[in-house]
């Protein structure tokens, strides 16, 4: 990441979080969905480019003693390519690392593009585990 970028220590503003999952490629939340789920972070941060614009973010969720996963790694897409995704996850495990307990376990589920960025890292397959989820609906 460049000199034209800077990493704050916070989460986006809520429009630009919807903005950055939906550009990414990341599945789209709302407002609803959203707003909580920035003020629930363990940890998170954002990267603004040289105009303040936000245009890269991660969060960890967990529970502060021994789980702790990693969630919305996205870019602008503009600005993919430049080290700032390498940054976020770098600043993240950082704080991990700093406040939790020793010993501390993080995760994350690493779709195809970032498997890579997340593998060199330091991050390991789970195999023979498979991430497994599901999304409810209003019908359940």
């Amino acid at each position: 990441m460049d000199e034209t970028y800077t990493l704050l220590p916070s989460a986006p503003p809520l429009d630009d979080y919807l903005r950055l999952r939906r550009s990414s490629g990341l599945t789209p939340v709302t407002a609803e969905q959203g707003a909580p789920a920035i003020v629930g972070a363990w940890s998170s941060c954002h990267v603004v480019d040289a105009e303040g614009t936000p245009v890269a973010m991660g969060r960890v969720i967990g529970d502060g003693g021994w789980y702790f996963h990693v969630v919305d790694i996205a870019t602008d897409p503009a600005h993919q390519r430049r080290g700032l995704g390498r940054a976020v996850v770098e600043w993240l495990v950082a704080d991990v690392r700093e406040r939790a307990p020793e010993g501390a376990y993080v995760s994350l589920i690493g779709d195809p593009p970032g498997q890579r960025l997340y593998r060199s890292l330091g991050f390991e397959d789970v195999a023979p585990s498979l991430g497994m989820g599901m999304v409810l609906g209003a019908d359940d």
